[in-house]
């Protein structure tokens, strides 16, 4: 890090928990400090010190046309011209939905929010009002934001009610919330088997982000369609990360799997503040104002949130968009994976789409037991290098990198051989 950073670091401390407003970016996971950003455009963020980096962090996600782009920009300062937020309906929230209904065609109706934290939120609580249950499932190393319902681990056994996760989360509040574990289908069956009358509705990641990219197994996630369709209750697909990143379609697309309500943010607001829960109308008729499911938000449909999902989703419509970034996604996934082999460090590279993980451990990664059994220290250790090479990585092993249309074959190439230097250089401190 430094010297600017280190200063700044040192005086958010003063007003922040451990210096940051979100726990990641600390990065005691990876050991150091972090650096701060002074701007960002294109592949490359630069911090306050001056160094550039080639950026795979993207925001966590919804920098997929790059930063900056210079239309998004533009869309967002016509905007702000108008005024900054009214507490109003405009006709940019009507031209965003329609735009993501297109692509979505499962969101009949939609609401927007703004965070992915409230569209999960606001989706389990349309879930119980739509079945008067109140059970809900989520899946080990699955993260949906926040709420104090989904802060929950697994209890004793596989059909226990949940216990908190966090502090501050009600045990009476937690305990409705049954975690299983990610990619098993017969799990849930035995579930639903036993406690499918007081269940609501299941929560995933399609394509788990939270634990680094985890895919579903063949016939996870039509199981899971299978099962919550049969026992009445609701399929949620949480595709805050995967929507518009895996596929314009996102996961749902990819897979074929139509769920009951979508959750959505990250690139839907072009890198502002957004979050869109929505699904059947039948479902999404029982919110507020139309029916007794309440839900508000003074900053909903944010006019400059509005702006820049409209200017971005309009160009990601451009032909061979996808293809593009597929194209460079497996690029940089076959580069780490030769790197890795030549460093003969045990090296695992999961990728769907334009989001990939290198996991440092041996043999397949599809569930949250193989994600913990990677080492992290060694991720720490090759991520601290990768960014003395001007590399940003996710600050830590369970995170994913994404890939933008903004990295160039210079960048992915860079990237290839920073990662060759920085593995010699984990594997020495091993």
């Amino acid at each position: 890090m430094g010297e600017r950073s280190r200063q700044l670091f040192e005086e958010a401390a003063r007003y922040f928990p451990g210096g940051v407003n979100s726990p990641v970016r600390a990065f005691r996971a990876v050991g150091g400090e972090p650096f701060f950003v002074a701007r960002a455009s294109g592949s490359r963020v630069t911090d306050v010190d001056g160094r550039s980096y080639i950026d795979y962090v993207a925001s966590w996600g919804p920098m997929i046309l790059g930063h900056a782009h210079p239309r998004v920009v533009a869309a967002i300062q016509k905007a702000a011209e108008t005024g900054t937020s009214y507490g109003a309906p405009t006709e940019l929230e009507t031209r965003l939905a329609r735009l993501i209904q297109a692509a979505f065609p499962s969101l009949e109706r939609m609401r927007f929010v703004s965070s992915g934290t409230e569209a999960c939120m606001s989706a389990l609580r349309v879930a119980r009002g739509f079945t008067g249950r109140s059970g809900i499932v989520k899946f080990e190393g699955g993260y949906h934001g926040h709420a104090d319902s989904l802060l929950v681990k697994a209890g004793s056994g596989g059909l226990t009610f949940g216990v908190p996760d966090s502090l501050g989360v009600p045990a009476d509040l937690a305990r409705h919330t049954l975690t299983l574990p990610y990619n098993d289908v017969e799990a849930v069956r035995t579930l639903f088997a036993a406690r499918g009358a007081d269940l609501a509705g299941v929560i995933v990641e399609p394509v788990a982000g939270n634990m680094g990219v985890v895919p579903p197994r063949p016939g996870f996630l039509e199981g899971l369609r299978e099962i919550t369709r049969r026992h009445g209750a609701l399929l949620i697909l949480d595709e805050v990360i995967t929507g518009f990143r895996v596929a314009r379609g996102g996961a749902q697309e990819l897979y074929g799997v139509t769920p009951d309500l979508t959750c959505l943010g990250k690139i839907v607001g072009g890198g502002l503040p957004v979050g869109v829960y929505g699904g059947r109308a039948e479902i999404m008729e029982k919110v507020a104002p139309l029916g007794a499911i309440y839900q508000a938000g003074t900053l909903s449909g944010n006019p400059l949130a509005m702006a820049a999902g409209v200017e971005t989703l309009t160009l990601l419509q451009a032909p061979g968009a996808y293809a593009d970034l597929e194209a460079k996604a497996e690029r940089l996934e076959r580069g780490l994976a030769e790197a890795a082999a030549a460093s003969r460090l045990p090296t695992r590279v999961n990728r769907v789409g334009s989001m990939l993980t290198a996991f440092f451990t041996v043999g397949p990664v599809d569930d949250y037991a193989s994600v913990r059994r990677a080492d992290a220290g060694l991720y720490g250790s090759f991520f601290r290098a990768m960014l003395d090479r001007g590399v940003s990585l996710a600050p830590s092993q369970f995170e994913a990198a994404f890939v933008s249309l903004a990295h160039t074959t210079e960048d992915l190439e860079a990237t290839t051989t920073a990662a060759r230097e920085s593995l010699a250089v984990a594997a020495a401190s091993r």
